[in-house]
C-alpha cells in the first residue's frame, strides 16, 4: 500500500482531501471541460485526426493525470504543437489510410509513454532544474503573447492561421477589416465580465456563468445568423480502450516523431509545473510529473487517442476556475465523459469568441513587465537570457522557446564555473586565520608566502584559469617569496587535470627555489589526489592542516632563515 502511495499523489490526495476543497475543484472542473472540449476538437484537425480523437485523448488521459501528478493546477490535454507535429509527419507513414493514421497516432502515444516511463525510472526529472526562474520569465511572456495571438482572431471573428507570434499577429493586423461586430461585441462584453469579475467577485464561478450566458445569447440575439462562429457538433460515444492495431515493424519509423513528443510533453508540463508551483508555494517533483505523463499517454493510446501534455492555456483555465487539487482534472474528465455519452449537443452553440475572452483573461497574469524590468535592473546578463526565451517562444514556438533560454542559463553557468573566483589571502591582524587580501587590504600578506585560493572544485574546464590567476597573482608579489600555499578548503573535489595542475604547480614552483604545500584538503580530495599519484612527488598529504599550521611546518623545517622581514613565524 505504501508502495502505491508513494507513486501515486492522487491516491493520497483522495485519503486526505477536505470537503473545503470540493467547490473550487468542482466549478474549476466544469469551467475547464467547457474549454477543453472545443480546443481538443480543434488540436486533433491540427492532427489531421476526426473530431473524437482529440475528445477521447482528453478523456483517458484525464482520467490517468490526475492519480499520478505533483502539480496542483497543470490540466492535460492535447495541444497544438504536439498536434501539429503529428499532422505533418504521419501523412506518408499512413500512405493516405485514415484507419491506419488514426492506429500510428495511438501506437505513437503508447510509444511517447514508454520514454516518460523510462526517463522516470531514471530520475530525469532533475534535468528540468537546468530551466532557471530567468527562463521562465521570458517563457511567460512569450507564452501570453503568443496564446493572445491565437485567440485575437477568434475575439474579432476572422478565420486565425498557423505559424509563429509573427505570422499569427501579421494575418490579424492585415486582416482587421474582416471583423465581424457581432463577434467582436459578444467577446468584448464577455472580456469585460470576466475583468470585473475577478475584481468584484474574486475565487467566484464567473467564467462559467459567462460561458453559459454565452450559449444563452446565441438563440435570443440570433447571433448565428450574425456570422458569430459557434463550436458546432461534438460527437457522441466512447471506442473500446486497446491496443492500436500495428506491427512491430511500424515501431521503428514513429521514434523520431515520439521523441519529438516526448520533448515538447516533457519540458512544456515541468514548465507549467514549476509556474504554479511557484506562484502558489508548494513543492513540484518534475521527476513525478513524467510518470503522469507516462500515465496519461499510455490511457490515451490505449482509448484511440494521440500524444497528450500539459496545457498552459488549458491550466490557466483550470486555476482561474478556482481550483484547489488535480480533482479538478478528474471532474473534467467525468464531465467530458458525460458529454462524449449523452450530452454533446449541448456544446454546439458555444460561442468561439466567448471561449477566445476566456483565454485572453487566463493569460494575463503571465504577462509581467514588472519582472523583466526587475531583471534588467539586476543583470543585463539575466535580462538577456530572459529575453532569448522569450523571442523564442514568439519565433520558435513554446518548446524551442524554453530551450533556447536553457541553453543559454547553461553556457553562462558554465562560463562562470569556468572562470571561479580566485584570489589571495592575508593573516587577520592578531588571529591565526587567513582570509580575502585582495578586497580586504588589512590583512596581512606574509612577506615571504603566498596563499592561493580557489573557490570552486578543480576541474577540467577551470583548471587553465586557476593556473593563469595563480601565476598571476604570485608575479604581482614580486621577488622574495619562499612558500606558496594553495589552499584547498574551498575546494571539494578534484578531477585528473586538476591533481594534474597542483603536480605543475609543484614542479613549476620546486624549479624557481619555492616550496609548494597544500592546506586543509579534504578527505575526498586527498584520496583522488593519492589515486593520481601526487604523493610520489609530493610526500605525504596530511588531514587536517590549517593554513598557519603548514606554514609554521615550513618554517621548522626550513630552519631559522625562513623567517620573514617583520621575524613573524
Amino acid at each position: 500500500m505504501s508502495v502505491i502511495s508513494d507513486h501515486l499523489p492522487g491516491w493520497r490526495l483522495l485519503r486526505r482531501y477536505q470537503l473545503g476543497w470540493l467547490r473550487g475543484d468542482v466549478i474549476a472542473g466544469i469551467v475547464l471541460a467547457a474549454y477543453l472540449l472545443p480546443a481538443a476538437i480543434g488540436d486533433a484537425s491540427l492532427a489531421g485526426l476526426p473530431p473524437e480523437a482529440g475528445l477521447y485523448s482528453c478523456l483517458f488521459a484525464g482520467l490517468a493525470f490526475w492519480l499520478f501528478c505533483s502539480s496542483q493546477h497543470t490540466a492535460v490535454t492535447v495541444t497544438s504543437a504536439i498536434s501539429l507535429v503529428v499532422g505533418t509527419s504521419l501523412g506518408d507513414l499512413a500512405g493516405g489510410d485514415t484507419t491506419r493514421y488514426a492506429a500510428l497516432a495511438s501506437a505513437t502515444a503508447l510509444i511517447v509513454a514508454a520514454m516518460a516511463f523510462g526517463a522516470w525510472l531514471l530520475g530525469a526529472g532533475s534535468l528540468v532544474s537546468f530551466i532557471s526562474e530567468t527562463v521562465m520569465t521570458g517563457f511567460k511572456t512569450g507564452v501570453a503573447l503568443h496564446l493572445a495571438s491565437t485567440q485575437l482572431p477568434k475575439l474579432f471573428g476572422f478565420k486565425g492561421t498557423h505559424g509563429d507570434f509573427w505570422e499569427r499577429m501579421g494575418h490579424f493586423l492585415s486582416h482587421l477589416s474582416e471583423t465581424n461586430p457581432a463577434s467582436l461585441g459578444l467577446g468584448a462584453a464577455a472580456l469585460v465580465a470576466l475583468v470585473l469579475g475577478k475584481r468584484l467577485l474574486p475565487n467566484r464561478p464567473v467564467a462559467l456563468l459567462v460561458v453559459v450566458a454565452g450559449i444563452a445569447a446565441v438563440p435570443i440575439l440570433g447571433l448565428a445568423a450574425r456570422g458569430v462562429a459557434l463550436l458546432g457538433t461534438v460527437p457522441r460515444g466512447l471506442p473500446v480502450p486497446g491496443l492500436p492495431p500495428v506491427h512491430l515493424s511500424d515501431l521503428n519509423p514513429l521514434l523520431p516523431l515520439a521523441m519529438a513528443c516526448f520533448l515538447l510533453a516533457a519540458v512544456e508540463t515541468a514548465a507549467i509545473g514549476r509556474m504554479f508551483a511557484r506562484k502558489h508555494g508548494y513543492r513540484l517533483d518534475s521527476n513525478q510529473e513524467l510518470l503522469a505523463l507516462a500515465g496519461s499517454n499510455f490511457a490515451s493510446g490505449l482509448g484511440h487517442g494521440f500524444p497528450v501534455s500539459g496545457g498552459m492555456s488549458q491550466s490557466l483555465v483550470n486555476e482561474g476556475g478556482g481550483a484547489r487539487t488535480p480533482v479538478s482534472g478528474l471532474v473534467a474528465a467525468g464531465i467530458t465523459l458525460v458529454v462524449a455519452l449523452f450530452l454533446a449537443g449541448l456544446l454546439r452553440d458555444l460561442p468561439q469568441p466567448v471561449l477566445a475572452a476566456i483565454v485572453l483573461m487566463a493569460v494575463t497574469g503571465l504577462f509581467k513587465l514588472s519582472e523583466l524590468r526587475r531583471l534588467w535592473r539586476f543583470s543585463r546578463a539575466e535580462f538577456g537570457v530572459a529575453a532569448a526565451s522569450l523571442l523564442g517562444v514568439l519565433g520558435s514556438g513554446l518548446l524551442r522557446g524554453v530551450w533556447i533560454g536553457a541553453v543559454i542559463s547553461v553556457l553562462l553557468l558554465l562560463r562562470r564555473a569556468s572562470r571561479p573566483r580566485t584570489t589571495e589571502l592575508g593573516r587577520v591582524p592578531g588571529t591565526d586565520y587567513f582570509a580575502d587580501a585582495v578586497r580586504h587590504s588589512d590583512n596581512e600578506r606574509l612577506g615571504d608566502v603566498f596563499v592561493f585560493r580557489a573557490e570552486a572544485g578543480l576541474l577540467y574546464f577551470n583548471v587553465e584559469h586557476v593556473r593563469d590567476r595563480f601565476f598571476e597573482l604570485l608575479h604581482g608579489r614580486g621577488e622574495g617569496v619562499a612558500l606558496a600555499v594553495f589552499f584547498l578548503g574551498t575546494s571539494p573535489a578534484v578531477d585528473l587535470a586538476g591533481a594534474e595542475l597542483l603536480e605543475e604547480l609543484h614542479h613549476a614552483l620546486q624549479a624557481r627555489g619555492i616550496a609548494f604545500r597544500l592546506a586543509e584538503a579534504r578527505g575526498d580530495v586527498r584520496e583522488t589526489l593519492r589515486r593520481a599519484g601526487f604523493e610520489e612527488h609530493y610526500g605525504p598529504l596530511l588531514a587536517n592542516q590549517p593554513i598557519a599550521t603548514v606554514i609554521e611546518a615550513w618554517r621548522k623545517d626550513a630552519g631559522p632563515s625562513s623567517r620573514n622581514p617583520e621575524g613573524r613565524t
